[in-house]
């Protein structure tokens, strides 16, 4: 089995790798993002915790996390948001470490925005970072998540930059033109 892990700030384009990976190479996929949000529903020990450290007043009428509400406040405040990483750790990455020894595929890919925050990175065999020109970023995180420019480029401000990411991995893909260009630059590195 080879675990690889992919990483990137919003807006790079990791999920696109992780398709690509999932149909070419027949990898199976465990998104730390999904994961949060299946451990994040009403009614779970992640959500109690997450209420506990930022009031109920980011709970919808429904019972569930209003994920807007609690961006916003995680992208204004630091502290905030490194109280929120750290009991993400606690629940998101135990639960990445089960479902990966339950796998298996041959080849089982990683999707992590806080790949390294959360020493992921030491499980898997290699790095990709997935990059993209900043405007790039801001221009699909904008139509993705219906937000502003501004708010946009908040978020990006509080993730680590192209640099940390290049400084970091074993391998970069560089998602600033077509599929077919990701195909090739993914074709290069040993699957």
């Amino acid at each position: 089995m080879k675990i690889i892990g992919i990483t990137g700030s919003s807006g790079a384009g990791k999920d696109t790798v992780c398709a690509i990976l999932e149909e070419k190479y027949n990898a199976e996929i465990v998104d730390a993002d999904k994961i949060a949000k299946e451990l994040s529903k009403k009614g779970t020990m992640y959500l109690k915790s997450i209420v506990n450290c930022f009031g109920s007043g980011i709970i919808d009428n429904k019972g569930e996390l209003n994920r807007k509400k609690l961006a916003n406040i995680i992208f204004e405040d630091e502290a905030k948001r490194e109280e929120l990483n750290k009991l993400t750790f606690i629940h998101v990455v135990d639960e990445i470490k089960k479902r990966i020894n339950h796998l298996k595929k041959k080849i089982i890919v990683v999707n992590a925005p806080l790949l390294y925050e959360s020493n992921l990175n030491q499980i898997c065999d290699f790095v990709i970072a997935v990059i993209a020109d900043r405007n790039k970023q801001i221009n699909r995180v904008m139509k993705r998540d219906g937000i502003t420019k501004e708010e946009a480029e908040k978020r990006l401000n509080a993730q680590n930059s192209n640099e940390f990411f290049t400084e970091n991995a074993e391998y970069i893909i560089y998602n600033n033109e077509d599929i077919k260009n990701i195909e090739e630059q993914i074709a290069k590195i040993k699957i």
